[in-house]
C-alpha cells in the first residue's frame, strides 16, 4: 500500500513519522474547450492519487523527496528558486504563494509518490499542488479557505511552474465528492454536484500513448479564434463579454460575417456549453444512456468542428459506436493525443480491452494503456 511505503521512506529518510495526505487527479466527463470560453465543464476526482508524507523539521529548510523519481531536492526557507529538475517547481510554487498571500512557512519534509498516470491527461500536476497547499494548510492551522487554496495551487502552475492552466484541475482534486461529478461555472466558480450512478457500468480510459505537437499552438489558435467571434457577435448584442453569453440564434444571426472556420469553432463551444446543462439534467433523472450519447456528441464536435482530436482518438471512439455495452466515448481534455474515455458494461471490460488492444496495434504499431477508474473525494489526510 502507497501510505505504508510513504511512511517506511518518509522514516527512513528522516527518522520520523509523516502526516500522510491524498490528493486526487481527475476526469472530465463532458464541457471540454469552454473554461477558456467562461462555461461550465463536468469533472470529477478519481481513486489515483499523489500520496504525500509531510511533517515539520524545526530546520530552515524544505526537504523533498520523490520515491518514483528517486530524487531528493532541498532548499532553505525564503531561497526558493526555479529548478531544472521540474518536479520540485510545483511544491515551491506552493510554498510562493502561501508566502505572497502573507504566510510564513516555517521548514518541512516531505515525501511524495504518485499513481496517476503522467502525460495521459488526469492532472497530476494540480495533485500536487493542491494536495502540498492542503497539508500545510493542515499541519500549520493556516485556516485559508478550500477556494483559495483552489486559486492559489493554480496561481503556483502559472507563475512559478510558468503553465498557464485553467482552474478545473485544481478545484477537481480539492472538491472531488465519491459518486459525484460537479458542474464548475468557470466565470464565477459557482458549483453544484450531481450523482453519477453508473447501474453497471464503469469509467475506462484509453491512453493512446501519443502527443502531437502541434497541441499547444493550436490551442493557442482556439483561443484566438473564439475571441474573434466573441468580437464579432458583440458589435452587435450588448453585454457579450465571451461564448458563455452567446446564444446559437446569435451566433446564426451574425453567420455571413463571420470566417467560416471561426463560425465552427464558435459554434462547437456554444453547443457544448449547453450540453453540459443537458447532461446534468440526464444525471439527475437517472438517463445514463442519453449522458453518453452527449459524449459522443461533443468528440464529434471536438473532431469535425473545432478540429482538436487525432487519427488515434478518433480510431478509438469510432471502434466503440456499434458496440451496445458502451454507453458513450470521446477523446478528454485538450486534444492531438492523450486519452478517450468511455463509459461501458463492466461485465465486458476484460474482453473490451483485450479487442480494442489488438485492433490499435495493428493500426498504430503499439499498444494503447488502459485506466479504470472510480470517482473518489477530493484532497483528505489520511487517517492516523
Amino acid at each position: 500500500m502507497k501510505v505504508t511505503h510513504v511512511n517506511e521512506v518518509f522514516r527512513s529518510l528522516y527518522n520520523n513519522k509523516a502526516y500522510i495526505y491524498l490528493a486526487p487527479g481527475r476526469i472530465n466527463l463532458i464541457g471540454e474547450h469552454t473554461d477558456y470560453n467562461d462555461g461550465f465543464v463536468l469533472p470529477a476526482a478519481i481513486d489515483k492519487h499523489v500520496t504525500y508524507g509531510l511533517k515539520e523539521n524545526g530546520l530552515n529548510k524544505y526537504r523533498f523527496h520523490a520515491i518514483d523519481l528517486e530524487e531528493s531536492f532541498e532548499v532553505e526557507v525564503g531561497k526558493l528558486y526555479y529548478s531544472d529538475k521540474g518536479w520540485p517547481n510545483y511544491l515551491m510554487g506552493v510554498i510562493d504563494q502561501l508566502n505572497k498571500a502573507g504566510y510564513e512557512i516555517p521548514g518541512f519534509d516531505c515525501v511524495v509518490t504518485s499513481d496517476i498516470p503522467i502525460g495521459a491527461g488526469l492532472s497530476s500536476s494540480a495533485a500536487l499542488e493542491a494536495g502540498l497547499a492542503t497539508g500545510l494548510n493542515d499541519i500549520y492551522d493556516l485556516n485559508v479557505q478550500k477556494l483559495d487554496l483552489v486559486k492559489l495551487s493554480q496561481k503556483a502552475e502559472n507563475e512559478f511552474v510558468g503553465v498557464n492552466c485553467g482552474i478545473m484541475d485544481q478545484f477537481a482534486s480539492v472538491y472531488g465528492k465519491s459518486g459525484h461529478v460537479f458542474r464548475l461555472d468557470c466565470r464565477s466558480l459557482e458549483f453544484e454536484y450531481f450523482p453519477l450512478i453508473l447501474n453497471g457500468n464503469s469509467i475506462i480510459l484509453v491512453d493512446t500513448k501519443v502527443k502531437h505537437s502541434l497541441g499547444s499552438s493550436e490551442y493557442n489558435t482556439r483561443r484566438q479564434e473564439c475571441e474573434q467571434g466573441v468580437k464579432l457577435v458583440a458589435e452587435e448584442n450588448e453585454g457579450v463579454r465571451s461564448l458563455r453569453d452567446v446564444s446559437r440564434e446569435m451566433l446564426e444571426a451574425e453567420r455571413d460575417r463571420i470566417d467560416p472556420v471561426v463560425y465552427k469553432r464558435c459554434d462547437y463551444v456554444v453547443g457544448e456549453i449547453e450540453r453540459v446543462q443537458e447532461a446534468c439534467k440526464d444525471l439527475l433523472a437517472g438517463r445514463i444512456f442519453d449522458f453518453g450519447k452527449k459524449m459522443y456528441e461533443t468528440h464529434d464536435g471536438l473532431s469535425n468542428d473545432y478540429e482538436v482530436s487525432c487519427e488515434e482518438l478518433d480510431f478509438l471512439v469510432d471502434f466503440t459506436k456499434d458496440n451496445p455495452d458502451v454507453l458513450g466515448s470521446r477523446m478528454m481534455g485538450g486534444g492531438f493525443g492523450g486519452c478517450t474515455i468511455s463509459i461501458i458494461k463492466e461485465a465486458v471490460l476484460p474482453s473490451f480491452k483485450e479487442e480494442v488492444a489488438s485492433a490499435f496495434l495493428a493500426r498504430f504499431g503499439h499498444l494503447p494503456l488502459f485506466y479504470e477508474v472510480k470517482i473518489d473525494d477530493g484532497v483528505r489526510r489520511y487517517p492516523d
